[in-house]
């Protein structure tokens, strides 16, 4: 991914965080995003885009940036349950959003298999989030549903859920691209 984005001229890097894999697991991913965030060294201000389970932690790891003097400039949503003020748990998100609870780990496109307590822990939240613009990016493979209610929060949406979901290289250069042309329309 980061290739693809830094082919289309952007400054890009990938904070891979995989900490996530014990109670509390939001509270550990957004310490080790802090830490990996801070190792990388990013020009200010910051671009945070994340998909998947990391979208609705990114309020607290842009608060974590913000903590580190480096302010955030956007924040790119992809295929993820939105952000919500409170603390909800990844379930009540999906409920809220989605109309179901904790997903089937059989499901196509789901994630990878997690125990319960991932789905169900309270999540933290940033009391003044956003604090930059916002944008969603909906793929093959995301909730059309977050699309719709990001659009609602006045957010631009970026729709490529007709191209599919590709894997791989094809998969990294659609998302490069899908997030790029997001963010110009910030």
């Amino acid at each position: 991914m980061r290739d693809a984005l830094r082919d289309r001229g952007a400054h890009a890097d990938l904070a891979e965080i995989t900490d996530d894999d014990g109670p509390p697991y939001a509270a550990r991913y957004i310490a080790r995003a802090a830490l990996e965030i801070r190792r990388l060294a990013p020009p200010s201000p910051v671009v945070l885009a994340a998909r998947g389970a990391a979208g609705p932690l990114l309020p607290q790891i842009g608060a974590a940036q913000r903590a580190a003097h480096r302010p955030v400039a956007a924040y790119l949503i992809a295929d993820s349950l939105l952000p919500q003020h409170g603390s909800h748990s990844r379930a009540e998100l999906r409920a809220a959003q989605l109309g179901d609870g904790v997903p089937d780990p059989g499901a196509a496109g789901a994630e990878r298999e997690r125990p319960a307590e991932f789905y169900t822990e309270a999540l933290p939240m940033a009391a003044d989030w956003p604090d930059a613009p916002c944008g969603y990016l909906l793929t093959g493979g995301g909730p059309a549903a977050c699309a719709r209610l990001a659009g609602l929060r006045g957010w631009p949406v970026l729709d490529r859920g007709d191209a599919g979901a590709p894997e791989g290289d094809a998969g990294d250069e659609a998302l490069a691209a899908g997030l790029l042309e997001l963010l110009s329309m910030l």
